[in-house]
């Protein structure tokens, strides 16, 4: 079985089959959780009893993980056994080869976040046809569109797809976080309900990301003291300054390509249309002013600048905000000798 791919994994989760360890690795704690709590719930089938938590403690016993897959429990069925933060140390792969090798139909699932591809257990485990390597990576793109898609489904709720780009670009790659948003979410919209892009703006955009968006969109159109205000605003709610530069920088960049367009005869809505994620639909109108303002060499610029903003703040020992403020409100002032 060794590694899956993507596309085999959702399948696998719904059927393990005679696997009998699945490892669990990869960047994102709350996915591997996520997948390990799918095969708790088919293989046990809600029954605490075919559940067994073993701790690193109890490898001692190299056979411990093989002698629980193999046990009966006393209400019948097939046993799971999990071991979380497995690590990468000599008694977790002799004790996965010797559940690989063992008798009996359990399954057991190990979570090994950040566990290296050259580590013993990752081979042991790939090598063998009774195991299964799951890699669980912070989803990003069309595949987190994707994965905020199924959750939504899978809570009872439906989205507009226009919402779910907004989700995707909103709440970012930690899985913990977005479901627990997301579960938010499907309760504001009810059973059977629809989230639109205005339930979501309403339920989920709160805090610094939202005052920090405010401000760079009111930068970009040189509304200076909008600007600095909702960067007050985003600081007092938790931003960092490397926060802001690398926001300004995303949206300076995709300012950046609707301009190009427009320099090859596009109209604004048009250009903004053509972007990827989409643009936010109450973001529009103020993108729209600021492509007329701003030319595809003033923004090209203004990008360099916010790189080089992002070095200072690392490098120079000054006040990290006092760089980022000032680089935004900076953007602010050209935008107003630009109109």
């Amino acid at each position: 079985m060794a590694k899956l791919d993507a596309r085999r994994i959702g399948a696998f989760l719904a059927d393990p089959g005679n696997c009998r360890v699945a490892l669990l690795h990869g960047d994102d704690p709350g996915l591997i959780r996520e997948r390990c709590e799918a095969l708790i719930r088919v293989v046990a089938e809600g029954d605490d009893l075919r559940l067994v938590e073993i701790g690193k403690e109890m490898l001692r016993a190299p056979a411990v993980l093989a002698n629980e897959a193999a046990s009966s429990p006393l209400t019948g069925g097939r046993v799971l056994v999990r071991l979380r933060d497995a690590g990468d140390g000599k008694q977790v792969a002799e004790a996965a080869k010797a559940a690989l090798a063992g008798p009996g139909p359990g399954l057991v699932v190990i979570e090994a976040p950040e566990l290296r591809t050259s580590a013993a257990l990752f081979k042991a485990v790939e090598a063998s046809p009774a195991g299964a390597v799951i890699a669980c990576y912070r989803e990003r793109g069309s595949e987190l569109s994707a994965s905020i898609g199924r959750i939504l489904q899978e809570l009872g709720v439906s989205a507009e797809p226009i919402a779910i780009e907004w989700l995707a670009q909103r709440l970012g790659e930690d899985r913990m976080l977005l479901r627990r948003e997301l579960e938010k979410l499907a309760l504001f919209v009810g059973q059977g309900g629809k989230v639109t892009p205005e339930a979501a703006v309403a339920c989920v955009a709160e805090g610094s990301a939202l005052d920090l968006e405010e401000a760079l969109m009111a930068a970009m159109m040189g509304e200076v003291a909008v600007a600095d205000k909702a960067l007050d605003t985003a600081f007092a709610e938790g931003a960092n300054a490397v926060q802001v530069v690398r926001a300004a920088l995303r949206h300076v960049q995709r300012l950046h390509l609707a301009a190009l367009a427009v320099a090859a005869g596009a109209a604004p809505g048009g250009a903004l249309d053509s972007l990827r994620p989409p643009v936010f639909f109450r973001h529009k109108p103020a993108m729209e002013r600021a492509l007329r303002v701003w030319r595809p060499e003033t923004l090209e610029a203004a990008g360099a600048a916010l790189l080089e903003a992002e070095r200072r703040t690392k490098t120079t020992g000054l006040p990290a905000a006092t760089i980022a403020r000032g680089v935004v409100t900076t953007l602010a002032r050209q935008a107003v000798a630009r109109r």
